[in-house]
Formats: structure tokens, C-alpha cells, sequence
């Protein structure tokens, strides 16, 4: 059994920001998925299959800080070790548009992810990272930045990364870590 987990903060006011792309991806998934959303291990999980793949989708309501201290209750209770979860996160280090997969990373400064990690007690666990790039004003915080809403334009383009990340987490769980690494660890908007 995998867990798939989105990061996000809960609640209408942030449901179009760059922090909730986390969220987002899971309700990509959550399309896919037989049952109904429940409230579990202060998440809204759901335990269904995805291609045939057994797999919980969490989003944790903790709120991003403290997002371990719904990831490592279910993970426990469910005995999914680390390398069967999957964080799904937003990336201000990568442009729009960028996403990445990897394993055993620092937080790099994601207080999410920081949380994840700290609660788990280990950094061995896959990462989807979604890129939302950097505010275009040099003085505002990266924190004000990724609570803002994705502009009109990025809007329209969300579909497309959320289809590639939704993709990209089946081709983990069916070919592993490399061949999913080596197909889907691009800027899906960038010329091949």
C-alpha cells in the first residue's frame, strides 16, 4: 500500500494558492478514486485503488507547519514504511511549470516538508516537487508569495502540470524511483 499525501493548508481562502498545489494534485487523484473522502488521522483521506495500485490520498488539516503530525500517525497506523509515501509539495526553487521527484532531500527550507520529516524521523521518502517559481517583486517574502493565488494565466495551465504529476506518481508506483526520475523530472513547458 502507497501514501500519497498533498500538502496545502484547509480552508476556501487558500484553495488557488501556490502552497495548496499539494491539495490539488490529491483531487487529481481523488477523481480516480472508488469511495468517499473522510476525516482520519486529522486528514481528509481516502483508502481506495488507483490502477489497480492500493493507495490512501491524504491531505493533512493541520495546517502546512505541523503537516507530520498527520502524516506519521497514518503512516503508523497503516504500517507504510517510507519509501511507499509519496509528499506532494510546492516548490518555490523550481519555475512553473518545473516538477521533480526525488528522495532523502533536506526540506529546503519547506516548513511542510521540515514537519514531514521531523515527525517520520527520516528524509527517505519520496518527494513531488511542483514548481510554483518566485515572486516577480524582489521584496516580497517567499511566505507572502506562496499564499497568493495562482494568476488568471497560471490558472489555465494547471490542468496540464496536475495531469503530468498524476502520471508521474503512477509511473512511480508501477517502474520505480529511476525510469519515473529520467520521464517526468522536467519543466513541462519547456521545448524537448
Amino acid at each position: 500500500m502507497w501514501l500519497v499525501v498533498g500538502l496545502g493548508n484547509p480552508g476556501t481562502k487558500y484553495i488557488l494558492t501556490r502552497h495548496n498545489v499539494g491539495f490539488m494534485v490529491l483531487d487529481v487523484l481523488g477523481q480516480q478514486a472508488d469511495g468517499i473522502w473522510k476525516n482520519e488521522h486529522q486528514a481528509e483521506m481516502i483508502k481506495t485503488n488507483i490502477e489497480n495500485h492500493p493507495v490512501i490520498l491524504a491531505k493533512p488539516q493541520t495546517f502546512m507547519n505541523r503537516s507530520g503530525d498527520s502524516v506519521q500517525p497514518m503512516a503508523n497506523f497503516y504500517k507504510i514504511p517510507p519509501e511507499q509515501i509519496i509528499v506532494a509539495q510546492d516548490e518555490v526553487d523550481l519555475p512553473f511549470g518545473g516538477v521533480k521527484f526525488q528522495i532523502g532531500r533536506s526540506s529546503g527550507g519547506h516548513n511542510g516538508i521540515k514537519s514531514v520529516t521531523e515527525k517520520l524521523g527520516t528524509d527517505k521518502y519520496y518527494r513531488l516537487r511542483i514548481g510554483v517559481g518566485r515572486p516577480a517583486i524582489p521584496q516580497m517574502s517567499t511566505a507572502d508569495f506562496v499564499l497568493q493565488n495562482f494568476s488568471k494565466d497560471e490558472q489555465k495551465e494547471i490542468p496540464k502540470i496536475l495531469e503530468h504529476c498524476y502520471k508521474g506518481i503512477l509511473s512511480l508506483m508501477e517502474s520505480g524511483y529511476t525510469k519515473t526520475a529520467t520521464n517526468f523530472n522536467k519543466n513541462i513547458f519547456e521545448v524537448s
